[in-house]
């Protein structure tokens, strides 16, 4: 049997340390034995601020209390409203909670996710997507939306939609991982009833 040289030896090790570097960076195998819970608040927008009495001239109770009209609260509501929300299924990766997509009562809308529970993985985002959570599976589709990237794999979080995004065209919440181009699960979205 030849020995191995030093010369042949040396080499080797450098690509199989350059190699096992890109897989750990690729793979981030520690993910598999961590979490990262997160707990955020529903937001809430408030109401209008009064400047310089412009919107409640004329509007005061007896007491001069601005913003009230014969001592009632102002009508606008501060309260979100739902629009549509579904249960997340498992794909890649088990996946369970809640998606609700919710309008705040300054117009904006929000993602929300519930009780999540999926797993950590490299580069996993939130995604809108025409297709439904089936079709999903094998695809975000033409037309889908980032929310930006998984703030945890557990707990509540909300996700901003982008101004002018028609919500009745998305059929589907996906947790995606863009590195790998797999879906962890997603939630079929349903219009929720007023």
């Amino acid at each position: 049997m030849s020995r191995v040289s030093r010369r042949t030896v040396v080499p080797l090790l450098l690509v199989l340390v350059v190699v096992a570097g890109i897989g750990l960076h690729l793979f981030q195998p520690w993910k598999a034995f961590t979490d990262t819970k997160v707990n955020e608040a529903l937001p809430t927008a408030s109401a209008p601020d009064v400047k310089d009495g412009a919107q409640t001239k004329g509007n005061t109770d007896m007491k001069g209390n601005a913003g009230m009209k014969g001592g009632e609260p102002p009508m606008t509501s501060t309260r979100p409203k739902g629009l549509a929300e579904g249960r997340f299924v498992t794909h890649e990766h088990d996946t369970s909670g809640t998606a609700r997509a919710v309008r705040l009562a300054d117009g904006g809308q929000v993602l929300r996710l519930e009780d999540l529970k999926t797993s950590e993985g490299p580069d996993v985002r939130v995604y809108l997507s025409a297709r439904g959570g089936d079709a999903a599976k094998t695809g975000l589709g033409d037309g889908a939306v980032a929310l930006g990237k998984l703030k945890g794999n557990l707990g509540n979080q909300n996700y901003t939609v982008p101004a002018g995004t028609d919500l009745s065209k998305f059929r589907s919440v996906v947790i995606w991982c863009e590195r790998f181009s797999v879906s962890f699960g997603a939630a079929d979205l349903a219009p929720v009833s007023a």
